[in-house]
C-alpha cells in the first residue's frame, strides 16, 4: 500500500481539540479520580520531521521515517495517539494507537469514528491500553462530537476496544520488531 502523505487534520480531531479533558488526582490514594482520561488533543498532526524523529527516538531504530503515522494526542507523561496509515482509505479510516512513554504500547479503536465512541464511553487512548474499557464515566461533550462526526451507530468502550484487539492482536509484537 502507498502512504499518503495527507497531514490535513480531520474535522473530528479538531473538534475534539475544544473539548476540556477531565483530570484530577485523588491526593489521599495518588491516583487517578474515577472518569479521569489522561488525554490532550493536538490541533494539528505533528510535522513529518517530528514524527521520524519521535519513532525512531521511541524505537531506537534510525531506519524507520514513521510516514505511516500521524501523531495527534498525548498524555500527561508524554505518551502518544497515532493514526497508523495500514489501509487504503482516508486518514479517518486509520486504526488509532497507543505509544506510552514508559513502553506501554497497543491498539486503540479500528478507525477514529470508534475512537470518538471509545472518548465518549469517557476511556483515553492511555487507559484504554492498560487499564482496558472499564475505566471509563461517560463524557457528554465527547458524546456529541462522536454523534456529529463518526457516522457509526454507537459503541461503548468494550467494543471498540474488543473490535481493535481483534483486527490487531500483534500489534505490541510488530512494534517490538522495529526497536533496536
Amino acid at each position: 500500500m502507498e502512504i499518503t502523505d495527507d497531514r490535513a487534520f480531520p474535522a473530528a480531531l479538531a473538534a475534539l481539540s475544544g473539548i476540556d479533558f477531565p483530570w484530577e488526582y485523588d491526593e489521599k490514594t495518588d491516583e487517578p479520580s474515577p472518569g479521569n482520561m489522561d488525554y490532550e488533543p493536538y490541533d494539528e498532526f505533528e510535522s513529518a520531521q517530528d514524527t521520524t524523529d519521535w519513532i525512531r527516538s521511541w524505537t531506537g531504530n534510525k531506519e524507520l521515517d514513521g510516514a505511516e503515522f500521524r501523531l495527534f494526542g498525548k498524555d500527561g507523561t508524554g505518551g502518544l495517539a497515532v493514526l497508523w496509515l495500514v489501509r487504503e482509505g482516508p486518514l479517518t479510516a486509520q486504526p488509532v494507537m497507543f505509544f506510552g512513554s514508559e513502553g506501554e504500547v497497543g491498539p486503540v479503536a479500528t478507525s477514529l469514528s470508534e475512537f470518538l465512541w471509545l472518548l465518549a464511553g469517557g476511556v483515553g487512548p492511555q487507559e484504554a491500553v492498560e487499564f482496558g474499557s472499564e475505566s471509563g464515566v461517560p463524557h457528554a461533550d465527547l458524546r456529541a462530537v462522536a454523534e456529529k462526526y463518526s457516522g457509526i451507530e454507537p459503541r461503548t468502550p468494550a467494543e471498540v476496544l474488543a473490535a481493535a484487539r481483534a483486527e490487531f492482536p500483534d500489534f505490541a509484537e510488530t512494534v517490538l520488531s522495529w526497536c533496536r
